[in-house]
């Protein structure tokens, strides 16, 4: 129970103790700092609970009926119009994480129900095809989010709010969903579209609907397979951007420990993410990939430098935390692994500290292939370093082989040396 003790200001104090929050308000408190944030976050986050505490008895809103449809009114409708008595905290972002885990809290403990799914025959459609994809075609959850994605906007364009019948999809309608945009997406966007609408109607074929006229109407999006050159840093460059983790900053040896992962082994950025304590051998000097995108398990020799630089992060940086994975987050909650999102930026960081044109992370798995083409390596070890299925995936990179190229070139017609 809250006393005169409890790290909140009178005012907020008394808004918590008056509503039906005040029994849960030590566990809000214990929880967050089970998750290690500091003190002055806790506090904040408690002022927060308070001020939508207040909201709730003004609204009459019970316990059972809080959720996150009760968060988003109050964040969208309350917040922006707030005249409440001081101290309130009315940065959107501080209050919506202080109501997630408001939220998590009641649910750990059984106070409220758990977050419910959404409903309707467009989602359960979707789970079907869902479990489709996963247990029919194995394919990888991006994909299935992915496709999930598209199928959800074509059946809500085709059918909108009346009953979903997939038997009354007709080709003019596929087609036209596919094509209405072509000239704000790309071509590898309508490739992935149509792809997705492709994988949709070959699941209903196989619950039994007759989908030939609809499969034939889904356009086929020119997408020339080795087109374009990829994008490769240099070898100069490369060495540039290593050099940008040479002053310390917050969090230095974990993001030149990723960024070595990503130069020296080619992984991708989902795979530093996912590198955990027991996939490094370090006494063979091997590094060994459970699920990459391939659906295998590989393994890879670890360089010299990469796990130097790993072994200090885990040494001089990484928190204290019963997690396995390598890199972790460093700051609360605590004890979590980090998402892709923090190795991209920790990349595109480093290249706008030196200057580098580069924007995407995966240009410098490009430059792995490189190197390895530079130095003579057959095509086939390159496709397995970087774990590619087909050969023609890593056959692309023999385009900016300039060396090699100028070598079996024939003269231009017309030019001195004809």
């Amino acid at each position: 129970m809250i006393d005169d003790n409890f790290p909140l200001q009178p005012h907020a104090r008394a808004w918590l103790k008056q509503s039906a929050l005040e029994a849960h308000a030590t566990e809000y408190w214990a929880y967050l700092g089970a998750r290690r944030y500091a003190a002055s976050t806790r506090r904040v986050y408690l002022v927060c609970i308070a001020h939508f505490a207040h909201w709730m008895k003004q609204k009459r809103l019970s316990l059972k009926r809080l959720d996150e449809d009760a968060v988003a009114l109050y964040l969208a409708e309350h917040l922006p119009r707030c005249s409440c008595a001081e101290p309130v905290r009315r940065l959107v972002h501080e209050n919506r994480a202080a109501l997630v885990h408001l939220l998590a809290t009641l649910r750990a403990n059984g106070v409220i129900a758990e977050q419910r799914k959404q409903s309707g025959q467009i989602e359960t459609e979707l789970d079907r095809f869902d479990r489709y994809m996963q247990q029919a075609r194995g394919l990888a959850d991006n994909t299935r989010d992915q496709r999930v994605a598209v199928i959800r906007r074509l059946l809500s364009s085709q059918f909108g709010s009346r009953p979903v019948v997939p038997t009354r999809l007709s080709p003019a309608g596929v087609r036209r969903f596919i094509l209405d945009h072509a000239d704000s997406w790309s071509a590898g966007s309508l490739h992935v579209i149509a792809g997705a609408v492709r994988g949709y109607l070959r699941f209903r074929t196989s619950q039994g609907d007759r989908t030939q006229a609809v499969l034939a109407a889904v356009p086929t999006i020119a997408q020339w397979r080795l087109a374009a050159l990829p994008e490769v840093p240099t070898g100069a460059e490369v060495e540039q951007l290593l050099r940008s983790f040479d002053q310390p900053f917050p969090s230095y040896r974990r993001a030149y420990a990723m960024t070595r992962c990503l130069v020296d082994l080619g992984l991708r950025s989902s795979e530093v993410a996912g590198l955990r304590l027991d996939d490094i051998d370090w006494r063979a000097g091997m590094v060994r990939l459970a699920k990459p995108k391939s659906r295998r398990t590989d393994v890879l020799p670890l360089p010299r430098e990469t796990g130097r630089a790993i072994s200090s992060y885990i040494v001089s940086e990484r928190p204290q935390t019963t997690n396995r994975a390598v890199f972790v987050r460093h700051v609360a909650p605590y004890d979590q692994p980090i998402g892709t999102g923090v190795v991209q930026r920790a990349v595109r960081e480093a290249y706008r500290r030196c200057g580098l044109r580069y924007s995407r992370v995966h240009v410098l798995r490009h430059s792995v292939a490189s190197r390895l083409l530079s130095a003579g390596t057959p095509l086939k070890e390159i496709a397995d370093v970087l774990r590619h299925r087909s050969l023609d995936t890593s056959a692309i990179y023999t385009k900016v082989d300039t060396a090699r190229l100028t070598a079996v070139a024939l003269p231009w017609p017309g030019s001195a040396a004809a």
